[in-house]
């Protein structure tokens, strides 16, 4: 399992795990303008050789306060690690930007990703109602955060 920091030099790769992930995936350009924001920073997970892509994390940090923006793992690879390993590389990253906590937003009914959240110290602080947009109407989202530096 290989970790390490990318930027927008990565994002057709980004968008090309998304898409694998999600059924509402976005664009390599989305990915790069998002990266070249302040305070952004992106994670890939690789393996094998040559090197494969099998996840990635896309963060934001600023002001004492980080998000996670998206998580993705190819289907192939997951239940391995790589979200957990994802998120606690990341959680480590913003707490050195001196973010006191790191926020994210998920599906209230994506168990899979509620545990892992759950299993890497985040704690549901809040809920938003028809956040995201969906075929069968809008779903809720969960608001979660990990402190940080305590």
């Amino acid at each position: 399992m290989n970790l390490r920091p990318v930027g927008s030099e990565a994002a057709f790769d980004l968008a090309d795990l998304h898409d694998k992930a999600f059924d509402r995936p976005w664009t390599a350009v989305e990915f790069d303008e998002l990266l070249k924001s302040p305070g952004a920073f992106a994670i890939l997970g690789e393996a094998g050789e040559p090197a494969q892509a099998k996840g990635f994390i896309l963060c934001r940090s600023i002001a004492g306060e980080a998000e996670i923006l998206t998580v993705a793992v190819d289907p192939s690879a997951r239940r391995r690690g790589w979200g957990a390993a994802l998120v606690e590389v990341a959680a480590g990253i913003a707490a050195e930007t001196k973010a006191e906590a790191m926020f994210l937003e998920v599906a209230a009914d994506n168990a899979a990703a509620i545990a892992l959240y759950q299993a890497t110290g985040f704690l549901k602080v809040g809920l938003r109602k028809g956040y995201y947009p969906h075929p069968d109407g809008p779903k809720d989202a969960l608001v979660m955060r990990r402190a940080l530096n305590t």
